[in-house]
């Protein structure tokens, strides 16, 4: 039997990925969370296959989580589960130790196809997550010059429209942090308004314009 782990704060996401997985009779979900803490200690202690895990969840991130499943001695490998379609998150999946990321609305058509992935220890990311690693002009360095992982995150994020508090909710973070990482960013890049983190986001293809 193939062990898998869902990790997702709401209930309903749970019950609808234990659905699609427990249809193949050698699939089986043998731990569930709703919070990042928790999924963390349902790997060590059911040691999958397969760790499906949800990308903003309370306690700790999935990218938090992934990193500590990959400390541990475990043959788990992890997708990155999130309803946010970006190659910059896809990216920061694959670093934490994920090889699979995976947007929700592309879950009916496309997470078994991840899940085989997985078990085959290939990496999966859809067509359109590798255009946006792969596309841009420049390197990474370039286009997000000085800024940490998580500055270049809250920035894509101000973009998207989310307010302080929002983008604190999403990745699990006290609205100080956030005002943090939003200040370091301006600094960096030398604007002064929401307005001018906004066009760098579209120049450096974190958002469309």
């Amino acid at each position: 039997m193939k062990r898998f782990l869902i990790a997702d704060d709401h209930e309903a996401v749970r019950s609808g990925l234990r659905a699609v997985l427990e249809q193949r009779a050698d699939w089986e979900v043998v731990a569930e969370a709703n919070d990042g803490g928790k999924a963390v200690t349902a790997a060590i202690e059911s040691r999958p296959h397969v760790a499906i895990v949800d990308f903003s969840m309370p306690r700790m991130t999935g990218l938090e989580v992934a990193r500590r499943i990959r400390e541990y001695p475990l043959q788990t490998e992890v997708l990155i589960f999130t309803v946010h379609d970006s190659g910059l998150l896809a990216q920061q999946a694959f670093e934490a130790g994920a090889r699979a990321f995976l947007v929700k609305s592309d879950a009916n058509r496309l997470l078994v196809a991840a899940v085989e992935s997985l078990l085959a220890h290939r990496r999966f990311c859809t067509e359109r997550c590798r255009s946006e690693l792969n596309g841009g002009s420049g390197s990474n360095a370039d286009r997000y010059p000085g800024l940490t992982p998580r500055e270049q995150l809250v920035v894509k994020l101000v973009a998207e429209g989310y307010s302080n508090k929002g983008i604190s909710a999403i990745l699990d973070l006290s609205v100080k942090t956030t005002e943090a990482h939003r200040a370091a960013a301006m600094r960096k890049l030398n604007v002064s308004s929401t307005a001018g983190l906004v066009r760098y986001a579209v120049r450096a293809q974190l958002v469309e314009a």
